[in-house]
């Protein structure tokens, strides 16, 4: 738990780590899909994050592994935090999952999001989806577009 009395307000005060820290914070009291799911941060930094999920029972498919689309969801919420990470509001223009190995009930995923380019308004974010032994879920691509706004309001001073 952070020590709340030196937390930074102003965007403009904080350093790449603190933003990127705080638009997570932000982003994820926001974000009713991942929580209903059980999703949890487990790291962030600048073009970065990491989320974890443990398969429930409801997530999973007739052959008892887990959905595609809860992994796909998991990625691709890892994705969006990780691109989001600069305090400029980027969403997803394109994203493809290939599958490499099942998951099951009680597996506790973490779904690793790194930017691998990112200029002008643009940017490409690869996942890996391991379980709770390493191995390797699935692997997804994800391609991000910033549009307006900022996730956190820039604070002003009227002296």
């Amino acid at each position: 738990m952070p020590d709340l009395s030196v937390v930074k307000n102003n965007p403009a005060e904080m350093n790449a780590a603190e933003l990127a820290q705080a638009c997570a914070d932000e982003l994820f009291r926001r974000d009713d899909a991942s929580q209903f799911l059980g999703m949890r941060i487990s790291g962030v930094a600048p073009g970065a994050a990491t989320l974890t999920m443990v398969v429930q029972e409801f997530m999973l498919q007739g052959h008892k592994t887990c959905h595609g689309g809860y992994l796909f969801t998991l990625a691709d919420s890892a994705f969006a935090f990780a691109c989001n990470t600069y305090n400029q509001v980027t969403v997803a223009i394109g994203c493809s999952i290939d599958y490499v190995a099942p998951a099951y009930a009680g597996d506790q995923l973490a779904a690793s999001a790194v930017e691998k380019s990112r200029s002008g308004r643009t940017g490409n974010y690869d996942v890996e989806i391991r379980n709770q032994d390493g191995s390797l879920i699935a692997i997804f691509h994800g391609k991000s577009y910033r549009v307006r706004g900022e996730i956190l309001p820039q604070e002003t001073t009227d002296e």
